[in-house]
């Protein structure tokens, strides 16, 4: 808030929208408005004030913030200053007109748990499971369609990261904010640059820093393969992707790799170490937009077979029986009770399944 202020002059038109907390995006199109807005969804405003000369001022404020051309022939800027991420395209390629995009990327998380289960974000029992999850050092992928908060979902999930361990975050725009969200723990927060430092160079250094995890903003294409690569050699870690079912995920995975040879193996290895999915939708109420945990699953690769269970779908919760490679993790990171639920325990649990 505090840059914000500081710019508010440069941000005009644009800064009551961005000083509100609930306003994830402003998208202008040459001609309208349009602002999402977590409580109010995605709406049009009108008679918004925005003129050709404001259009102008701001654009020439990014390019010099970030220290960039932008004309016809560089006719696309990307910028990150404060906690904005801005992408502007030139009206040579816009033909509706000059269109901005500003993201917001907050450097602290939004919810609390208590939050989180009032808002029906999701139950207590899978709070309570995703936490000791991330305590136990598993690895998770978080999925949903672009703008649903998966990013936030994490943010929120890697406080629980045990503080000892080091930490390395790989993002082409920086969002996670690991260091700022969780201060005084060991991180190191690389960027991406496709033409000197690509993800795949990230992730094969980061192997080189030490790292207990790595975070990868998002899996997108063949850097996949090596990310799975680092996790199967005890390198625990977060990323996000693209996809609307988490029983999709291994088959996402094994398209971004794209590489037939050895297809069955790289198959098995996803099972084995990709641990947890979970799928992040919203959905709309009589005056809100809300987030929820659609599902949450868990792979496995047990007795030479790959499974995934669904511990929650629709929104709805069920207790199942635990994998033994997560029964053995959480009771290495002490944890008997999963899913909060005190009566029950992985022992009890784990007797009922060997019956």
């Amino acid at each position: 808030m505090e840059w914000l202020e500081e710019n508010r002059q440069q941000l005009g038109i644009f800064y009551p929208y961005l000083a509100a907390d609930s306003v994830t995006d402003i998208d202008y199109n040459g001609n309208m408005l349009w602002v999402t807005d977590s409580r109010r969804g995605r709406y049009k405003v009108v008679n918004h004030g925005i003129t050709p000369l404001f259009v102008e001022n701001f654009t020439n404020w990014t390019a010099n913030n970030v220290n960039r051309p932008f004309n016809k022939v560089f006719n696309i800027l990307e910028a990150e200053t404060g906690n904005l991420r801005i992408s502007i395209l030139h009206e040579s390629v816009a033909v509706s007109g000059r269109s901005i995009c500003i993201r917001k990327s907050p450097d602290r998380v939004r919810h609390t748990e208590q939050s989180l289960v009032d808002s029906g974000y999701c139950s207590k029992e899978v709070l309570t499971f995703i936490r000791n999850c991330v305590q136990a050092r598993m690895n998770l992928v978080f999925c949903g369609e672009p703008g649903v908060g998966k990013t936030e979902c994490a943010r929120f999930f890697s406080r629980y990261i045990p503080p000892e361990d080091r930490v390395i975050t790989i993002e082409d725009t920086l969002e996670l904010h690991y260091a700022q969200i969780n201060g005084g723990k060991d991180c190191v927060e690389l960027k991406i640059d496709e033409k000197s430092f690509d993800y795949t160079a990230a992730i094969k250094a980061s192997l080189r820093q030490n790292p207990k995890w790595i975070m990868l903003s998002e899996a997108r294409s063949r850097e996949v393969r090596y990310l799975l690569e680092c996790w199967s050699t005890g390198v625990y870690g977060f990323t996000t992707m693209h996809t609307d079912d988490v029983r999709k995920i291994p088959d996402r995975i094994m398209n971004m790799i794209g590489d037939e040879i050895g297809s069955e193996r790289r198959k098995n290895d996803i099972y084995e170490f990709v641990n947890i999915g979970i799928l992040i939708r919203r959905r709309q109420t009589d005056d809100r937009i809300e987030r929820y945990i659609d599902q949450v699953c868990i792979f496995s690769r047990e007795q030479m077979r790959n499974q995934v269970q669904m511990l929650v779908e629709n929104g709805n919760f069920r207790e199942i029986m635990l994998p033994q490679f997560m029964i053995r993790k959480l009771k290495q990171a002490k944890i008997q009770d999963p899913f909060g639920i005190r009566e029950k325990s992985l022992t009890q649990n784990n007797e009922k399944g060997e019956r």
